[in-house]
């Protein structure tokens, strides 16, 4: 497996068998994001490699995923509306690069994640998360405004009531209530945590890789999409019956074994 720094090491690219692992890696501020780290997580989720199968999200030891935005960068970084502006935009970017990654995206959850790191995980296909997770989103303690994406995004996933809740108290929800909200998909004992996660990327990734897409393409377009994104949508679907792992799907049916599938 290689490992490659981004962000003076800050965030942390591995690669391995069609799995991409970023690792959030400021852990003497509990991996809280830098800006540095919201610029390198968009740059290296717009640049991952075509044949990648499955991204998982995680953050350096036990204490956090990621515990929101490094708020001791705002008195520079965040001073003026032109600075505020361009910080925002970053985030957007970053935020955005991983909502749009065409493949499985899962958050592996241990500690806080609150504030930068609820809005990343929200944008993941799946999360699980340690028993000890603690989940928060804290603009009403600082007096920062809430973008309307932003609680949209929560709202899809959990429900209005639910994120009325997380917003209007900005309280610490534990894991069990997150699991009751539907905010995560799997809730696994700590020690458990790493080797649950590789092994549901790993299950993802022997999957057919355009059928991957296609499922996530139709889940981001929605019940209703506008007739553009639908045929979009279609046509990933028709490219699945038309691919050479359609045809390796059906005789390794016939042939009583695993598939090996390519991608095409």
């Amino acid at each position: 497996m290689t490992e490659t720094p981004l962000a003076d090491g800050q965030l942390v690219l591995s690669q391995d068998d069609g799995i991409a692992r970023i690792r959030f890696n400021n852990p003497a501020r509990r991996n809280a994001m830098t800006l540095a780290m919201w610029q390198a997580l968009g740059d290296v989720a717009r640049d991952l490699p075509a044949h990648t199968r499955v991204v998982v999200l995680t953050g350096t030891g036990d204490k956090a995923f990621v515990s929101g935005a490094d708020i001791s960068e705002f008195p520079t970084l965040r001073r003026t509306p032109k600075q505020v502006a361009a910080y925002n935009a970053t985030v957007h970017r970053a935020l955005s690069a991983v909502a749009d990654l065409p493949m499985p995206v899962i958050a592996q959850i241990r500690g806080y994640c609150i504030g930068g790191g609820l809005e990343i995980a929200t944008r993941c296909d799946l999360r699980l998360a340690s028993d000890d997770a603690r989940f928060a989103f804290t603009p009403a303690k600082l007096g920062l405004a809430v973008a309307a994406d932003e609680v949209n995004a929560l709202a899809r996933l959990i429900g209005p009531a639910a994120t009325a809740d997380l917003l209007f108290t900005a309280r610490q929800v534990p894991a069990e209530e997150a699991l009751r909200w539907g905010l995560i998909a799997r809730l696994v004992p700590g020690a458990s945590l790493e080797a649950a996660t590789d092994e549901l990327a790993t299950q993802i990734a022997r999957n057919a890789p355009l059928t991957l897409r296609a499922v996530k393409a139709a889940l981001r377009a929605g019940p209703d999409p506008d007739m553009a994104t639908r045929a979009a949508v279609e046509a990933q679907v028709a490219a699945c019956f038309a691919s050479a792992d359609y045809a390796e799907g059906q005789a390794a049916f016939a042939e009583k074994r695993a598939p090996v599938f390519t991608g095409t």
